[in-house]
Parts: C-alpha cells; sequence; structure tokens
C-alpha cells in the first residue's frame, strides 16, 4: 500500500495531515522512516489512523525518531504509576484502571494539559517529537489543540521579530501548574523543577524555518521585570493561538498522533474526567540539544 498524506486544513495554511499507508506496529523500513520525518517538516502534525498497538509496538516506532525522553511518568514523585517511565499516562485512570478522584494529586498536576505548551520545555534538553496513542477516546470534549508556531513567528511584525530574536526565557512546570493554583510540590520536585533556560526564538534544524517557542511553562524573561515579561508572553500567546494557526484534532479510537514540539504548541480540551475513560498513552523523543549551552541537569 503506498504512502499518501493528505492535508486536514485548505492546503496553503495546513500544518497538520492524514498519513496513510503505514502500519505502526510493525518495523519500518528505512523508506518509511524517511517518509514520517519529511511529512513531519512539511507539516508538523501527522495523524495515523487506525493503528491498534501494544505499549511495547509504540516504543519501536518510537525509536526510529531519536533518544527516548525516559522519566516522561515521573514527574511528580510517585510510587505507583500505570505505565512505564518512557511513556507520559496523560489518561485519566490510576494504577488500578480505576477513574482519578476529583481531588487526585495527579489529576491536579495533570489539569496544567489545558493549557498551551509545548512538551518537556521545563528540561534543559526538550522534545522533538510526541507520539501519542488513542486507546480509549471520547467525542464529547477532549479534542486536542495544535499552533503553528511558525506561522505564528511569520506574521509577526519586523519590529517585534527584532525585539524577540535573542530573548530567553525561564521553564519551569511550578510556573504551569502555578497558573491553576496546584502549588503542592514537595522539596524534592521544587528542586527537580527548578527553571531551565530557553531561547524565545529557534531555528529549525531542517527546514531553516523560525519559530516560536512559547509554553505555558514560562515564567520569567531574562533580563526583564517578571510583570512586564508575562504581559508579553501573554500577548504572543495570544497572537500564536488565532484560529488561522490552530488545527483541532478530534479524536477516534487507535488513532496514532504524531507532532513537533520544535514547531508546535499544544492544549487538551476539557472533557467529563471524573465520568468518562479517556486512555491516552504519549512516548517522546528528546530534540537535538539545549537551545540555552552550559546549563547544568537536574
Amino acid at each position: 500500500m503506498p504512502i499518501e498524506t493528505r492535508p486536514l486544513q485548505p492546503l496553503q495554511s495546513s500544518f497538520a495531515a492524514e498519513m496513510t499507508g503505514i502500519d505502526a506496529t510493525r518495523p519500518l523500513t528505512p523508506a518509511e522512516v524517511a517518509a514520517v520525518e519529511a511529512g513531519m517538516d512539511r507539516y508538523a502534525v501527522l495523524v495515523l489512523p487506525g493503528q491498534d498497538m501494544t505499549d511495547e509496538q509504540q516504543l519501536a516506532f518510537t525509536r526510529n525518531f531519536g533518544p527516548l525522553q525516559e522519566g516522561a511518568n515521573t514527574t511528580l514523585t510517585a510510587t505507583t504509576m500505570r505505565l512505564g517511565g518512557a511513556f507520559a499516562d496523560v489518561s485519566n485512570l490510576d494504577k488500578d484502571n480505576r477513574r482519578l478522584e476529583r481531588t487526585d494529586r495527579r489529576r491536579m498536576a495533570a489539569l496544567g494539559n489545558r493549557l498551551w505548551h509545548s512538551d518537556a520545555t521545563f528540561r534543559i534538553v526538550p522534545a522533538r517529537y510526541s507520539l501519542l496513542s488513542g486507546r480509549i477516546v471520547t467525542r464529547d470534549g477532549g479534542n486536542t489543540e495544535f499552533a503553528d508556531m511558525r506561522a505564528a513567528y511569520d506574521a509577526l511584525d519586523d519590529a517585534t521579530k527584532a525585539e524577540i530574536e535573542n530573548l530567553v526565557c525561564e521553564h519551569s512546570l511550578i510556573y504551569s501548574r502555578g497558573q491553576l493554583g496546584f502549588t503542592d510540590f514537595t522539596d524534592e520536585e521544587r528542586h527537580r523543577m527548578r527553571p531551565v533556560l530557553h531561547r524565545l526564538v529557534r531555528t529549525h534544524p531542517v527546514t531553516g524555518r523560525k519559530s516560536l517557542l512559547l509554553s505555558a511553562h514560562i515564567g520569567a524573561i531574562v533580563g526583564w521585570p517578571r510583570p512586564e515579561a508575562m504581559a508579553f508572553i501573554r500577548d504572543l500567546m495570544e497572537h500564536a493561538t488565532q484560529p488561522e494557526f490552530v488545527y483541532v484534532h478530534r479524536w477516534t479510537k487507535n488513532d496514532f498522533v504524531i507532532w513537533d514540539n520544535r514547531t508546535t504548541m499544544h492544549r487538551v480540551r476539557r472533557f467529563d474526567d471524573l465520568n468518562i475513560v479517556r486512555d491516552m498513552r504519549r512516548t517522546t523523543t528528546m530534540s537535538e540539544g539545549p537551545t540555552v549551552e552550559g546549563q547544568q541537569a537536574a
């Protein structure tokens, strides 16, 4: 079956596409790996429908696209987790596959996924690709929205582009969760989540296109007063998430969605997670390296 790619938006503005002709449950050929990477460079979000996969198959597929970001499932100190450390469990289920209670600490922290963000910018080496498998999905809410940070950058005026070219921001999970009033961190977690630095403008290593590196994890701009910095980031967020820059994915069971965190932001939309099961399992690969050199790993 030939590999085919179909844009999911009006052709000129599309940064999301459906890719068929690849079976993500089987080992990929070099040509298939190259096709996925070319599709990601051309778009930024790829939807592979009908991929009924196991965790082992998802991990094997992910390893084709760079080193795994280990420890994705241990953001908060926990003694019992549902999935292995190579997965980010973005479901609403506990280790016994029961829905999380309303006040469960993991649920409280996970509400931050409803804010616009880019995965793992709270790490010195942020994420490259995120790969999310929809094992149990809901059509009543729970959409995932993506914003094209390349198009958002291109639409800025020249004065703003010049102003932001060399700006550096602080990123931390403490900042994003704090926006929602979640401050219940242990001393060890606060140490592990201490802020890291990232450039506000980054350049894609293959295409050479510039994009904004925005995220709810931003809590400061180096050298700026914090109130001014956060007002400015808010303005950039509003600009970057205008409808013309956004693709809304409405999940179908066994959708496998890949996105490039170097060129997109995303968020999940609210659904009735206290009564409806949503089982979503994310693997993530690491980016090429830090966006700001000289930082020490936590």
